[in-house]
């Protein structure tokens, strides 16, 4: 096994930074300290309660802070001008302290262009003794996070010396690290996963409403998919139809998982990049304009992307709610 880094950081408690973190926290050895930043200062204190006792933790004051206190940094913001602003920004940014032979690992969905100029920059700030950036975004959503089940999709060659360390270090917070090649790759299959995810919830969101207005009971045309040709994770795990799956997020009103909104952004962040690379997208703009559409929608917005099956005015049966159960 690799010898862990000596003092760890990380940026970036939103909806999947916070829960990974805790994780982070809850898993290193407690002798490790880890120094946390993020501009809101509610989750930071959130945080610290979270961890009690779990370690030492160190609220930092800026991105730079948590990079002059830490060997490995772990980022996690949500857009390329985000991540940008917290390695770039002159004196508060990650690279505005010494970095030398620091490992970065930015689990943010971006656009691949951004890490790969984020990346470059990293590797200049001491050329002497380069650090190492990798991007390794994540799938699995904030119930994934929560019981630190994350899939992580690694811009690193399964022979890079580095990879068994990211390993190492990516299974505190989950349970698959796969090695997708080389620098940007990792972000080129998470943004091929969400293309699919997306449009496999809108395709049973629209298969769902067919059938039952039909005349099918919702359950029953799921399982009818579940071992058919029409099954799929979304159908069987998080199915778009309230109750179908009632511990899912879509039986509690669409409320937690995964934004309709992120989903717009990570569509668009895909077809982007399908653009720039000549592949062809048949089914692109009508699964964009669905989810553009939706996250507009004052009866979607903020929810869960499967909310996508009450923009098309699917029938929602009445679910008896339980709050006290974790949102997948």
């Amino acid at each position: 096994m690799t010898a862990l880094p000596k003092s760890f950081g990380f940026v970036g408690l939103g909806a999947m930074g916070f829960p990974m973190a805790v994780q982070l926290r809850r898993k290193l050895p407690s002798s490790t300290p880890l120094a946390i930043y993020d501009l809101n200062k509610v989750a930071l204190q959130q945080f610290v309660q979270a961890t009690e006792g779990c370690g030492e933790r160190h609220i930092a004051l800026s991105a730079s802070e948590v990079a002059a206190r830490a060997e490995c940094v772990i980022t996690i913001v949500p857009e390329g001008a985000h991540v940008k602003a917290v390695y770039l920004t002159p004196e508060i940014g990650l690279l505005a302290t010494d970095t030398s032979g620091k490992l970065f690992l930015d689990s943010s969905t971006i656009d691949t262009g951004s890490s790969l100029d984020v990346g470059m920059a990293v590797a200049a700030s001491h050329p002497s003794t380069p650090p190492r950036f990798y991007d390794a975004p994540v799938s699995g959503g904030t119930a994934g996070a929560e019981k630190g089940s994350l899939t992580f999709m690694v811009g690193a060659a399964a022979d890079d010396p580095t990879f068994p360390l990211i390993k190492q270090i990516l299974s505190f917070m989950g349970t698959t690290v796969n090695p997708c090649g080389g620098p940007s790759l990792g972000l080129a299959a998470k943004l091929s996963n969400n293309y699919l995810s997306g449009l496999i919830a809108l395709a049973t969101a629209e298969a769902m409403n067919m059938g039952m207005r039909c005349g099918l009971d919702a359950k029953v045309l799921s399982d009818c998919f579940a071992t058919s040709s029409g099954g799929s994770w979304v159908n069987s795990t998080v199915n778009p139809v309230p109750g179908v799956c009632p511990d899912a997020v879509t039986s509690r009103d669409y409320q937690g998982g995964f934004k309709v909104q992120l989903m717009k952004k990570d569509m668009s962040l895909a077809v982007d990049a399908a653009r720039r690379v000549g592949a062809k997208l048949v089914l692109a703009d009508a699964g964009l304009s669905a989810y553009s559409a939706a996250s507009e929608d004052p009866r979607c917005r903020d929810r869960d992307s499967r909310v996508v099956y009450r923009w098309l005015g699917g029938y929602e049966p009445e679910v008896e709610q339980d709050r006290s159960g974790i949102v997948p």
